[in-house]
């Protein structure tokens, strides 16, 4: 399956969530950058607010894409203790990346919605999104705090995803998913058009939806 961009992507999960139209209970929780776009579509389709949610890795140190540990829009850090152990990663190190990392969550929240503030969950119908899925991690550190939090139900609505993350993730949660695969390489290759989003475009389309729906 292709996407001609995230609009188009967005439009057909709306699609298949459309049983959730029209519910105040929902709420769309979009990853940010790219999942904004994604959420925008749901969110607009379903008649329901639009939010994100800033979850970032801790890397291994000399490789960044290695996750080590995550940490969680409230700040709070989840780590791999046996990686860290067999890697042997100081604990100076971790502190300094919790520090930076909290932030920059911090920051991120206050770049696209003006305060750093997190809204209840409790008893929601939470539809998590973001434009795909590569290694997981962070898909799996949102999913770990939105839990944390009480929902009545938490939905991962992503375009595409490899076909082993599917298969374990819906253990764990309501999955839909447009296009698994086990040839997967990046998420770009899914799309005719993936650009990156600027900070501007995710305050454009958090302010747009939810001026529509106060």
């Amino acid at each position: 399956m292709h996407f001609k961009d995230r609009h188009e992507a967005g439009i057909k999960l709306g699609e298949q969530l459309k049983k959730y139209k029209d519910n105040n209970e929902v709420i769309v929780l979009a990853i940010p950058r790219g999942g904004v776009e994604i959420g925008y579509e749901i969110a607009k389709f379903l008649n329901v607010k639009l939010d994100i949610i800033v979850t970032k890795k801790i890397g291994l140190p000399g490789d960044e894409e290695f996750a080590i540990g995550s940490v969680g829009p409230d700040k709070k850090v989840a780590l791999n203790e046996e990686t860290i152990r067999i890697y042997n990663v100081a604990e100076e190190y971790i502190s300094q990346q919790k520090r930076e990392i909290g932030k920059e969550i911090e920051r991120r929240y206050k770049a696209y919605r003006g305060i750093y503030g997190l809204q209840s969950l409790r008893n929601k119908v939470v539809i998590l999104t973001d434009d795909g899925i590569a290694t997981g991690f962070t898909a799996r550190a949102a999913i770990t705090y939105i839990k944390s939090q009480n929902p009545k139900k938490l939905i991962l609505a992503v375009p595409v995803a490899p076909a082993d993350f599917a298969i374990e993730i819906k253990k764990e949660v309501e999955l839909v998913c447009l296009h698994s695969t086990n040839l997967f390489f990046s998420i770009s290759q899914f799309y005719d058009s993936f650009p990156q989003l600027a900070d501007e475009e995710v305050k454009k389309y958090l302010k747009e939806l939810n001026d529509q729906n106060k």
